[in-house]
């Protein structure tokens, strides 16, 4: 691929969207349209510096997606079709022998594709595009041949009846010899309904010229599909998820009613783990082997070791959880939520910026922030790290084994020893040794009568 470039072209709008933001930075499938067309080329073997994208509508917003890429960006203004937007691009693709042209809101371009157009590119070829013979028909430009090569591209608007009947449409991704392809470019014109410069118009150019153009029939005619409106959008996602979740369930995973989960593209799972309905995936979500996420749970950028169990409505982000850890339901595990192996954080615990060590535990309605917990801890329901003093967070200590009872409230910093235990409903606001009992709450006081009397004074309604 180094004497090989491509061009995505994502100058338009997209005004049937109803947006604001350009239409290739619209999600489908777990990332913009723009990212999915970017990684194809990536895995296909292009460096970033090989990648240019045409922006024009939303420049701003197209530069800062990509600029983590590297990848070049040339502005499209006024936007006058997409051989405009070719021409727009040229001092950058003309150091290259060879061009692939592709379009941004088509993200289920493959990196077989590109790969394949990049290669029909040999010997006395100029140019080479991408066709398909989709079931149904499409309103697509047909395919018009003179024995096995292309000498046209006639856009359906404009198609004759017998036209029209050709099954063979232009998928929108091309191939070309640079040095074919600007004297084509200069000699296109606006004579159509758009008054626009349009790229397929150059087949034809290319043909008259007595240089020869050659197809590249598409293994999936759904490759070519784009998005116009938020409907056909909504449909490419559910394609794109329901494909990752395929590539999951054929690798071992068994997924509940596939069609309910959404799975992200860069997420992995170990085999013999289980997905049940409704789960969200989501980022680079990592599970290992044999793991088990519940109903209805949301995972994002998390790592989980293998064995895991994960119950219903837990909503993690960015934490680490071990092997053989037990969660949920409704477990809150925030950013930088460390969970040991065999631990188990419960019903309505929130964990946020915490070490919980091997074999701990926290079943119930508890909040850990900023806390290192050591192993063999038992958190008592109610216990609440008090981590922040209104203007710094501190942070809390609970050594290994320690037993901290329930509704005990630990005022960071503060260290609790190993083996330690806490009073039940005690508030701690001083280190507490190792293996000794704290206790932080008043004394209890019985008055007998009490009650009674103050009914006689007050009647009950």
């Amino acid at each position: 691929m180094k004497k090989t470039a491509l061009l995505v072209l994502a100058a338009g709008r997209g005004t049937r969207m109803r947006s604001e933001l350009p239409k290739v930075l619209h999600q489908a499938g777990g990332r913009t349209m723009l990212a999915s067309v970017l990684a194809a080329a990536r895995a296909a073997g292009f460096e970033p510096g090989a990648i240019g994208v045409v922006a024009g509508y939303g420049a701003d917003a197209i530069r800062a997606a990509v600029a983590p890429l590297g990848v070049a960006v040339t502005l499209q203004e006024p936007q006058l079709g997409t051989g405009h937007a070719v021409m727009a691009a040229q001092p950058w693709w003309r150091a290259y022998e060879r061009l692939i042209v592709v379009h941004g809101d088509m993200p289920l371009l493959s990196a077989a594709t590109v790969r394949g157009l990049a290669a029909a590119l040999g010997g006395d070829v100029a140019a080479v595009l991408a066709t398909a013979s989709p079931v149904e028909p499409r309103a697509y430009g047909r395919i018009i041949r003179e024995g096995n090569d292309v000498v046209a591209i006639v856009e359906e608007r404009q198609a004759t009846p017998a036209q029209l009947a050709l099954r063979e449409l232009n998928a929108g991704f091309y191939g070309f010899q640079t040095a074919a392809l600007a004297p084509a470019l200069a000699a296109l014109g606006t004579a159509n309904p758009h008054g626009e410069y349009y790229l397929t118009d150059t087949i034809a150019i290319l043909a008259r010229q007595g240089k020869r153009v050659t197809a590249f029939a598409l293994a999936d005619a759904d490759e070519c599909l784009g998005v116009n409106d938020r409907a056909e959008l909504a449909r490419l996602d559910q394609s794109l998820r329901r494909r990752k979740a395929e590539s999951l369930l054929q690798s071992g995973v068994t997924i509940q009613l596939p069609d309910t989960v959404v799975i992200d593209p860069e997420v992995e799972v170990g085999p013999e783990s289980v997905i049940e309905a409704g789960v969200q995936l989501l980022g680079a979500t990592r599970l290992g082997r044999g793991c088990q996420v519940r109903a209805y749970s949301v995972l994002t950028d998390c790592e989980i070791g293998d064995q895991v169990l994960i119950r219903q409505h837990c909503v993690m982000e960015r934490a680490r959880v071990a092997a053989g850890a037990l969660l949920g339901p409704f477990t809150r595990l925030r950013e930088g939520a460390d969970i040991g192996a065999g631990a188990h954080i419960g019903n309505f615990v929130e964990v946020k910026k915490t070490q919980v060590g091997a074999g701990s535990k926290a079943n119930h309605l508890a909040y850990l922030g900023d806390a290192r917990i050591g192993s063999g801890a038992n958190i008592g329901a109610g216990t609440i790290t008090c981590n922040y003093d209104g203007v710094d967070k501190h942070p809390t200590t609970i050594g290994d084994g320690a037993f901290v009872g329930s509704n005990a409230t630990l005022v960071a910093p503060i260290v609790i020893g190993p083996g330690a235990y806490i009073g039940a409903g005690s508030v701690i606001t001083e280190n507490v040794p190792e293996d000794a009992l704290a206790v932080g709450r008043g004394r209890q006081a019985n008055k007998a009568g009490w009650a009674r009397r103050r009914k006689k004074r007050t009647p009950l309604d």
